[in-house]
């Protein structure tokens, strides 16, 4: 499938606005190149005391109406402009929602929270300068070039001959080079932006990570240090432009010349009268003028390819030849849903097998609590069972229908309670109604009502119109995984996995939310993803992952009865806890 590009569509969709506004640039111009030339005719007419005042009365509102012009112009330039490119990064944001959207799971496999964040926050904002400072000003300066050589040439063809040529060298030949010099800087400036982003955001999220690890400062350290060496790329960049912005400056002051000597000798000549000198020198300003950010516009170049190609990089897998079968929730079915992983083994890119030969079945209302330690492959066993990730080996299916087949519909098969669900800063029935934004109030209380939370909410002034607040701040930890278990319940689907749900509280709530998890879940397929032992006797059947895998499997009592090691695991890990 031919992946869609990101300037083209978006050019032909708005040409007129795009046709509108480089006009509007070359006539501001034009404008500003008539403002000095007759600004510059009035001086000189107006030095030989003309006995006519008409000869100078004329230019005198030629001067007015050009200098009104120039700036009505350049405002309605700018106005369209900004107009175009705000219509167009509205449509680019809805477009990369809809690629996002579809494939959420699957983007945590592929993206890091900071490259995500980057390409949202950065990369789409700085197309914008694509067209502002790229796009807009370069064609407007293409346009003026070809005027500026076709009037010189009514006059002189051998001198706008070598004004062409001159002039060639700031409009072409400048640029390249700038192009050239600067293209690896530029990369390596924009990509190490984007890391330091990363980088920062990622530490953020995962502050409290580092607080405990006490490697704070080590990471302090290490950002400082990148940042440093982007202000040395970024200082050898600096540098570079201020010697051919002098250059170009140069340049510029030699086409002044060219025009002061060729009009000299036309008008001692008397082909060109004396009062036209300086209005042809004083021309060559503005017009200079427009050909000086071509330089910079494509030095840019690099930055924007490097964006475009960083969100080309979020097209969907199928897109990119990755054909994988498409499935709906309806080929499952939603009553007697069995989850079976089949001798599944994975990798991840360059690294040591998660998973090695991993196998068990799950079927229709039964309970099973995967243990093992961090790093053991219990968040891989969750991504794949939500279709997020594909087995390097052997098969995750639900009803003999891959996981990964279900990307679309995965949500109407699969419901997920994290350990830190999110709240939207909304009523408590909006973010309860978000399992299903079908159901009705009714429905809504019915959800409530089955997580024990039906009372505390008539309890509050507004009930069920109260907001929760931004990320549920207004409720304690376990209230709101209630309120996101009332979400997965109204959500429907057959298969729950409860991802640590009760971590970070304390043993009396966890205690009282898996009673009413595992109450409210009675009849669902339920997979407790865990790391501790605690409440483990309340699932049907016990999965210990270590070393990519299963390294004990059985009931609660059976392991308790005929396993060492899991005796001595639980009398350390849940001595005073019991459902």
């Amino acid at each position: 499938m031919k992946k869609e590009q990101w300037i083209l569509p978006y050019v032909k969709k708005n040409k007129k606005l795009f046709i509108i506004v480089i006009l509007l640039g070359g006539l501001t111009v034009c404008s500003a190149a008539f403002l000095m030339y007759t600004s510059g005719y009035l001086i000189s007419k107006a030095a030989t005391r003309p006995e006519n005042v008409l000869m100078i009365y004329v230019p005198i509102v030629a001067v007015r109406t050009f200098g009104i012009l120039r700036a009505a112009a350049r405002y309605v330039e700018r106005l369209t402009g900004h107009h175009i490119i705000l219509k167009i990064l509205s449509d680019m944001r809805v477009r990369l929602y809809g690629m996002l959207e579809p494939q959420a799971l699957r983007l945590r496999s592929r993206f890091r929270t900071g490259d995500m964040l980057g390409i949202l926050a950065d990369d789409i904002e700085h197309l914008q300068d694509m067209y502002l400072k790229t796009v807009f000003p370069g064609v407007s300066a293409l346009l003026l070039y070809t005027v500026f050589i076709a009037v010189l040439g009514c006059f002189s063809w051998p001198f706008a001959g070598l004004i062409a040529i001159y002039a060639a060298v700031l409009v072409f030949l400048v640029p390249l080079v700038s192009l050239l010099v600067t293209r690896a800087r530029n990369i390596t400036l924009k990509r190490g932006r984007s890391r330091l982003y990363r980088r920062l955001t990622d530490a953020v999220m995962g502050a409290s990570d580092w607080i405990f690890s006490g490697r704070q400062n080590d990471f302090i350290r290490a950002y400082e240090e990148a940042e440093e060496q982007m202000l040395r790329i970024e200082n050898k960049r600096q540098r570079f432009t201020r010697w051919r912005d002098f250059f170009v400056q140069c340049l510029a002051a030699g086409l002044v010349l060219l025009m002061l000597s060729w009009t000299g000798g036309q008008s001692a000549e008397g082909a060109l009268p004396h009062t036209f000198i300086a209005a042809f020198v004083l021309v060559v300003f503005p017009l200079t003028e427009a050909f000086f950010p071509l330089s910079d516009a494509a030095g840019a170049i690099p930055e924007y390819e490097d964006s475009l190609h960083r969100m080309d990089g979020l097209q969907p897998e199928q897109e990119k030849g990755n054909d994988v079968p498409r499935e709906s929730a309806e080929a499952v079915g939603v009553h007697d849903v069995t989850l079976r992983f089949e001798n599944v083994s994975f990798s991840y890119e360059h690294g040591q097998p998660v998973l090695k030969g991993v196998s068990f079945t799950l079927k229709q209302g039964e309970k099973i609590a995967l243990l093992g330690r961090s790093g053991a492959g219990k968040s891989t066993i969750m991504a794949m069972i939500e279709g997020a990730l594909a087995p390097t080996a052997g098969r995750v299916t639900f009803n003999g229908i891959a996981a990964e087949a279900l990307e679309h519909d995965i949500s109407r098969v699969v419901g997920v309670l994290n350990q830190k669900p999110h709240l939207f800063d909304t009523t408590i029935l909006n973010n309860i109604r978000l399992g299903n934004p079908e159901a009705s109030d009714e429905e809504v209380y019915w959800a409530a009502r089955q997580v024990k939370l039906h009372d505390l909410i008539e309890s509050l002034p507004d009930g069920y119109h109260t907001s929760v607040q931004e990320t549920g701040s207004r409720f304690s930890g376990g209230e709101r995984q209630r309120i996101a278990l009332a979400r997965i319940l109204l959500q429907g689907a057959p298969v729950i996995v409860l991802d640590e749900p009760t971590v970070g509280l304390d043993p009396i709530t966890e205690r009282e939310l898996l009673l009413t998890m595992f109450e409210a879940l009675k009849g669902k397929t339920v997979l407790w993803i865990t790391h501790h032992l605690a409440g483990a006797e309340a699932a049907d059947r016990i999965l210990f992952l270590e070393n990519g895998t299963i390294e004990m499997e059985g009931s609660h009592k059976e392991l308790l009865q005929e396993n060492p090691r899991y005796q001595r695991l639980y009398q350390l890990d849940a001595p005073a806890f019991r459902m």
